[in-house]
């Protein structure tokens, strides 16, 4: 067999007999997990296709850039709260993200490290949607070739690209219109 959800579905479709034995009685428990697994499974689809539902109607060019989840948006929304316009400008979400460049100059080398404030979880979001890019979107794979023979280390092109990515979110999330509100069903 090939595939983790085609064993769990054999799993689940074992019929064991009385439990008289070891082997009958690991079939039954295999079976109940098995069960159980696809009944998760299932539980989580329909969850995710909610989420991606309303993330579609709050930032639908967003959805459609390169790297970008559903769960990155989401995290993102969460991130801005109810009220997007109050982040002011694109360097204060940077900020609030986590992916303001920090002077870390010394004598006569001018650099800048990563920022260790911000919120935490939408500055994952940001390093997941970079590694995707830098693996594989043409575009940004030759950033990174541009970057590293000018001599920037992985970290700093990943720090530059998070700061990119930041400012596109920005712009779809905070700067468009405020998609409308959730229509409550009667």
């Amino acid at each position: 067999m090939t595939g983790k959800m085609t064993l769990i579905r054999a799993i689940a479709a074992l019929r064991p007999r009385t439990p008289v034995s070891t082997t009958a009685s690991a079939k039954m428990a295999l079976r109940a997990l098995a069960h159980r697994w696809l009944m998760l499974d299932a539980e989580i689809k329909e969850h995710e296709a909610v989420l991606e539902r309303l993330v579609r109607a709050h930032a639908p060019a967003l959805m459609d850039a390169p790297g970008v989840s559903t769960g990155t948006i989401a995290d993102m929304l969460v991130v801005l709260g109810d009220n997007p316009q109050r982040i002011r400008s694109e360097a204060a979400f940077a900020k609030l993200c986590g992916v303001c460049p920090v002077p870390a100059s010394s004598g006569k080398t001018n650099r800048h490290r990563l920022n260790r404030g911000g919120n935490r979880r939408a500055n994952a979001a940001l390093y997941r949607v970079a590694l995707v890019r830098m693996r594989h979107h043409p575009p940004t794979r030759e950033y990174v070739q541009r970057r590293s023979a000018e001599g920037k280390s992985p970290r700093e092109i990943r720090r530059c690209l998070k700061r990119y990515i930041a400012r596109e979110i920005y712009q779809q999330l905070c700067t468009e219109k405020p998609a409308s509100a959730f229509v409550k069903s009667t």
